[in-house]
């Protein structure tokens, strides 16, 4: 049935909806399904900050770098591969790849790729063409501490707690690692560590690194038994595997190549991430600079495609820069926005699933800097259509620190960069010719128009810890800072919010099986 106001009907005060308790009970119920004001896989992709003769010129310059310079310190492995379909070492002992054979493989790449979700609760994640999606990572060595106001090197509970706090945080659609625990030095053991605090803190999909290939058997045997076997996992993949194969410029890092290539085997998402830093690893010239990084993803999407012809992978060139006065990483910088933006775009020109580093910040502290610098970029992607946005939520320090005020902070940011994402729709319904006539000649307001209390959930996003309210009324409430307030919502959350995401017989099936360090006493309130 179709309740929309009859643009041919009267106008009465049949248009209205029963006053205050009406508008009450439709705030209380909430949107419908199909009607939210923002939602994950939302299309992008109208802000293009190059002409297509600019990527076309890009494109040609990469070709032209792997045709000839090609990629340094490749592995045996990846020699012996990559020479069987083409490649070739050159008197250098560079690993160079044909323009033709880019050309081919860029035709069987994979287009796109789903992360599942392990709640129907949260949303699926289909990774590729416009959809965007906004999550965290960064991997940072340090959390802000609460209390103290100061740094702290981060731990193996500092994962299962953002990871958890992510889980409550609506317009945050996946989980990525953000910290590392700097207390277990064995790379296998920590990667293992990882993929449980991870798997214990979210049922949203999901990503973290594997910094040993050694870990991999065991971290993929532990997805299997909480999917009910590995083959399940394989079907309905709730995880993206991290790396950086890359040493730019121009350079494969042995360690991260053997995860990739093993990844890619086993046909899993390989997460990567390629990180030059214009004007140190890579050129100044931020032209340049998207040249190099597309030369160095094409490199990895080849190599994938050559072990596994279709396998799922990011194109996750992710060029950065430093601060050209003082070498500072600058990851807050306008640069920095504008080239994931272009990286978007260069993805799209190939067809293949994207991810973006941004949104992430400089500052030290939520402040000011915090604010202008995450929202501008976090914007600027979702409307270049990055398929994924990571690093969207709490890094800060330069992506050596993550804090906990900030990803509610953050979480806010991200409602409102989606809604400037979705754009308005246009249509018989929201053009509101009805509603207008019966304003004009009846009560002169929409306060109490159908059309205002259905499109109210549908239309608006509402910030949680930002402040609407007048000046007297802020004042009589304590005149708290943003800060002040969503350091208290961080602090109700990780005081409440323990998802059950492993039962308590696979769980201690899990700690049979592998080297588990994490306290069972931290999945339950202090």
């Amino acid at each position: 049935m179709d309740n929309r106001p009859n643009a041919d009907a009267p106008a009465t005060r049949r248009n209205r909806a029963g006053g205050r308790s009406a508008r009450l009970a439709a705030r209380a119920a909430g949107p419908e399904a199909d009607r939210k004001p923002v939602w994950a896989g939302m299309s992008g992709g109208r802000f293009n900050p190059l002409t297509d003769a600019d990527v076309l010129a890009i494109h040609r310059a990469a070709l032209e770098l792997l045709g000839s310079v090609g990629i340094g310190e490749a592995t045996p492995e990846v020699i012996e591969i990559a020479t069987s379909k083409g490649c070739y070492l050159n008197e250098r002992k560079r690993l160079v790849f044909p323009a033709a054979l880019i050309e081919d493989i860029l035709i069987r790449a994979a287009r796109e790729y789903v992360v599942y979700s392990r709640d129907p609760a949260h949303a699926d994640l289909h990774v590729g063409g416009d959809r965007v999606h906004y999550a965290t990572s960064g991997e940072a060595v340090s959390v802000l501490d609460f209390e103290t106001r100061s740094y702290r090197p981060s731990v193996l509970r500092d994962i299962y707690d953002t990871a958890r706090m992510v889980d409550a945080l609506p317009n945050i659609h996946q989980y990525g690692q953000m910290v590392v625990p700097t207390e277990i030095e064995n790379l296998i053991e920590a990667d293992i560590n990882v993929a449980y605090a991870v798997l214990s803190g979210t049922t949203k999909p999901v990503e973290h690194a594997v910094n040993a290939v050694e870990a991999l058997p065991a971290v993929v045997e532990m997805y299997g038994m909480v999917a009910g076997s590995e083959a399940k996992f394989r079907d309905r993949p709730f995880v993206t595997f991290g790396g950086c194969p890359i040493v730019s410029p121009l350079r494969f890092a042995a360690d991260s190549l053997d995860v990739m290539v093993a990844t890619a085997r086993r046909g899993l998402i390989s997460d990567i991430a390629i990180a030059p830093q214009a004007g140190a690893t890579s050129p100044a010239y931020l032209a340049g600079s998207l040249v190099q990084v597309t030369a160095e993803a094409l490199a990895c999407l080849a190599v994938v495609n050559m072990v596994n012809p279709g396998s799922p992978m990011s194109f996750a060139a992710w060029p950065f820069t430093v601060d050209l006065r003082t070498g500072a990483f600058a990851g807050g910088s306008a640069e920095v926005a504008i080239l994931m933006a272009a990286i978007a775009q260069i993805g799209r020109f190939y067809d293949v699933p994207t991810t973006v580093a941004t949104s992430m910040s400089d500052a030290k502290m939520p402040d000011a800097q915090m604010g202008y610098e995450k929202g501008i970029s976090a914007v600027v992607a979702g409307l270049a259509g990055a398929n994924r946005i990571l690093e969207s939520a709490g890094m800060m320090a330069s992506l050596m620190g993550v804090s906990w005020e900030a990803l509610v902070i953050d979480n806010d940011m991200l409602g409102m960069a989606q809604r400037v994402v979705r754009g308005i729709e246009v249509n018989e319904e929201t053009l509101s010719v009805a509603t207008i006539k019966a304003a004009v000649s009846g009560e002169g307001h929409y306060l109490g128009a159908a059309d205002t209390l259905r499109s109210m959930e549908s239309e608006y996003v509402y910030p949680a810890v930002a402040d609407r309210a007048s000046a007297q009324v802020w004042a009589a409430e304590g005149a708290s800072t943003m800060s002040e307030r969503a350091r208290e919502v961080a602090g109700e959350l990780l005081s409440r919010h323990f998802p059950q995401t492993i039962s308590n017989t696979l769980d201690a099936n899990i700690r049979a099986r592998f080297p588990i360090c994490f306290d069972p006493a931290w999945k339950q309130p202090a």
